[in-house]
């Protein structure tokens, strides 16, 4: 029988929306049929967040997929990079997080994976499983499976994993902020057992998220700037909802971007060929870097799935975003925020030096970034709008992903995310001045093409 689904809700990396208006309990139970039937696979692993929407859907989903003949690998409430580590490390056909990663506490969702944690996203396989559960033409993959739940075990093989791709010649302090999200407990205990001495702030799993937004930024995060700075820590690491995101505090309390975090790390990783890939949006100090070390950098449109399959392709050595997504080919290609948080201390234990000093060493700019509240129904129809005014070659433009102006002392970039209603910009140059005025302008661009469809 033919399932009428909400469009809206399969975006370009999973699928998210609000619960229960767009995602509820037999959205759930479709879901993972449609999972099952295309991956045509038994072993498939799930894992949920800390939101108090996500056991109520996983039940239905878990139930569904064991009546399709699945085995189902459970490991409970985890950072979804440990569900690709689950999927990458013990050959699993795929897997699904239950998640809406660090959209607001009444959202929820479903990344998807396929064999060696592979993205399913749109134009990866995502509205492949869209169609098979419009259509109802669902497949068994064998008769009634099993769940086992599997959360002890896949926790002691990674945190052998981790220990096994680290080492440390001096003990540090480090500052975490889990959010109340689902790095909660998990990080703190790991780092624990290494020579990590921990301070961490809102570390109790709370699917209301009553501490901060489940998204760490700058504004987000100011307790972990108050408490790096008041205890004097060599660092600080908040992560978002599902831990698939590291922002960095350095010790001077400064907050550190994704695409720095990714020039640090190929400052000191890389070895001459090694490659890096970053996305449109990233600071010119990570190309500098690269090439400085003597490294390949590499260009993708931003997004966990384009990330992940230009490394994969090109066996990048490291990736990363501006949005704090960072990459490492030990973690089999994908994004993990404990991993990079655990590279970071290493990095800053065996360097002798201070977070901030090496972060001074890095080719230096000035950012800034913006956000605009724009509805999923018109957000590509404003872009479209905003490229065609750009078309004038007043400025070097590159739509890889979006609108990026390069001038001659700077650029701006406006895209539409991919993951929530919202169209953002960031700009770069030389000075504060500068990148005021570029961001300006990129915002007069877009209220321009806002007004166009009013």
């Amino acid at each position: 029988m033919p399932n009428k689904l909400n469009d809206s809700v399969f975006r370009a990396y999973d699928i998210r929306g609000i619960y229960p208006a767009d995602i509820d309990e037999k959205f759930a139970d479709l879901a993972a049929r449609g999972l099952a039937t295309y991956l045509k696979g038994k072993s498939i692993a799930v894992s949920m967040d800390v939101r108090l929407s996500a056991d109520k859907l996983t039940r239905p989903f878990i139930d569904a997929l064991v009546d399709c003949g699945a085995e189902v690998w459970f490991i409970g409430v985890a950072p979804t990079p440990l569900l690709y580590f689950t999927i990458a490390h013990y050959k699993l056909d795929g897997g699904a997080a239950v998640s809406a990663s660090h959209n607001p506490p009444q959202w929820n969702g479903f990344k998807m994976c396929g064999k060696g944690a592979r993205v399913i996203g749109l134009e990866e396989g995502l509205e492949d499983i869209k169609e098979i559960m419009e259509s109802g033409k669902f497949e068994k993959v064998g008769d009634r499976g099993m769940l086992l739940e599997k959360h002890g075990e896949v926790l002691k093989d990674y945190e052998e994993f981790v220990a096994k791709n680290s080492k440390f010649t001096k003990r540090l302090r480090v500052g975490i902020d889990p959010g109340n999200g689902a790095c909660s407990g998990f990080a703190s205990s790991i780092m624990s057992r290494m020579p990590i001495e921990t301070h961490a702030i809102n570390d109790a799993p709370d699917g209301r998220f009553p501490s901060r937004n489940p998204e760490p930024k700058p504004d987000t995060i100011t307790g972990l700037v108050k408490l790096v700075k008041d205890d004097r820590l060599d660092m600080g690491v908040a992560f978002d909802g599902d831990g698939d995101r590291a922002m960095f505090v350095d010790d001077a309390g400064t907050v550190l971007y994704g695409d720095k975090a990714l020039a640090l790390f190929a400052d000191n990783m890389i070895e001459p060929g090694d490659k890096v890939v970053y996305d449109v949006s990233c600071s010119n100090a990570v190309e500098d870097t690269v090439r400085r070390k003597e490294g390949i950098p590499l260009v993708a449109k931003v997004g966990h799935s384009h990330i992940e399959s230009l490394m994969l392709k090109e066996d990048a050595r490291l990736g990363g975003e501006l949005s704090s997504h960072l990459y490492f080919r030990e973690t089999y290609y994908f994004d993990d925020a404990f991993f990079a948080a655990v590279k970071m201390a290493e990095l800053i234990s065996n360097s002798g030096k201070r977070l901030s000093e090496l972060v001074a060493k890095l080719p230096q700019y000035v950012t800034g970034t913006m956000e605009f509240d724009v509805p999923d129904s018109s957000k590509f129809q404003v872009m479209e709008r905003i490229k065609g005014s750009m078309e004038d070659k007043k400025y070097e433009i590159v739509t890889l992903d979006g609108v990026k102006a390069i001038t001659d002392n700077g650029w701006f970039i406006i895209r539409a995310s991919n993951t929530s209603p919202k169209i953002k910009m960031a700009a770069e140059a030389k000075d504060r001045a500068r990148v005021s005025e570029l961001l300006e302008m990129g915002k007069k661009k877009l209220e321009a093409a806002m007004a166009q469809g009013a």
